[in-house]
């Protein structure tokens, strides 16, 4: 019996030694790129992964790049993704689009945007790779709709949620999570402080949110 026992016990240790974590990439622009820093969403993911003892089932990595567009992500996805092996790419891209059509010149019209992110998905699918889409936050918290990107903003989250959604892709819809929590919560109509520091970028509350939002959608409970 007791060696039944020892011969059982040797066979789970071999299982769980040969078991591979979940590997998830966040793919997107400075938002990520900075989701890594201290109080990023990344980082705050991995502290919690650490807290809750699930570090060794999930290994998770952030690729953001500041400035990038849908097309930087399609021309950087071969050696930033798809080299990597991951099991889940989690898309995070859209703001640069709508924001530098304004600022540079450079945004991205919407047809293209839709070739772009839809190659996306299938080059990730095709590896089986599972992947996960999300819709830009906010370029600007007012919540009167007269941020000046709104119009352009609520467009592109459109065509991702149907861009997904015709991909079989699964989507985190963090557009209209920010648009009901600064409806609650932004009392004066800032349009910067209560989820961003700068109209774009993530607060402490907005990295928290983000977090928790995706530790829900992307970690098994």
């Amino acid at each position: 019996m007791i060696r039944i026992y020892l011969l059982l016990l040797v066979m789970m240790t071999m299982i769980s030694a040969d078991k591979k974590p979940i590997k998830i990439i966040f793919f997107g622009d400075s938002i990520t790129e900075m989701g890594v820093h201290q109080n990023g969403y990344i980082d705050l993911m991995q502290k919690r992964l650490d807290t809750e003892k699930k570090a060794d089932d999930y290994q998770i990595i952030g690729s953001g790049k500041g400035g990038n567009k849908v097309y930087d992500l399609f021309f950087r996805l071969e050696k930033d993704v798809l080299s990597q092996n991951p099991d889940v790419v989690v898309i995070w891209i859209g703001v640069n689009d709508v924001w530098h059509k304004s600022t540079f010149g450079t945004g991205t019209d919407f047809d293209k945007f839709v070739v772009f992110y839809s190659e996306i998905i299938k080059k990730c699918s095709d590896k089986g790779i599972k992947v996960v889409c999300c819709t830009p936050a906010c370029i600007g918290e007012k919540t009167d709709n007269s941020n000046p990107q709104d119009g352009d903003l609520n467009e592109i989250s459109k065509i991702i949620r149907k861009t997904a959604f015709d991909n079989n892709a699964k989507v985190i819809d963090f557009r209209k999570a920010f648009l009901e929590y600064n409806l609650n919560h932004n009392k004066t109509n800032s349009d910067k402080g209560t989820l961003t520091n700068d109209r774009v970028h993530l607060n402490d509350l907005g990295n928290t949110m983000v977090a928790d939002m995706m530790w829900e959608n992307l970690i098994v409970h």
